[in-house]
């Protein structure tokens, strides 16, 4: 059985093919949303939220938001797309099946 995981894409790479600045953007705002985990999990202030992620993807530092933020926190997924509205960012959205 598998499951399907919707995940938002925001690149640092803006509408207009310029790179996003600061260089560590991906990490602070991940850092910025650490704090939303699913319910039952340790609070370790070291780690990333599973649900906001920085990586870096072909080469361009990305976020990768799993969309179940969205029902855990609608005003922290509201912050995300809106930060990424704002900053005038590349995203795109995945739907991907991951073995249960």
């Amino acid at each position: 059985m598998s499951n399907s995981v919707q995940q938002l894409i925001l690149y640092g790479v803006t509408l207009d093919g310029q790179r996003f600045r600061p260089s560590d953007w991906a990490e602070r705002l991940a850092g910025v949303m650490s704090q939303f985990r699913p319910a039952g999990s340790s609070l370790n202030p070291l780690t990333y939220s599973p649900y906001v992620v920085p990586r870096v993807v072909d080469g361009v530092r990305c976020v990768i938001v799993d969309h179940r933020l969205r029902q855990l926190e609608p005003l922290a997924w509201k912050f995300i797309t809106d930060f990424a509205q704002s900053n005038h960012l590349k995203t795109n959205e995945l739907d991907e099946t991951e073995p249960s």
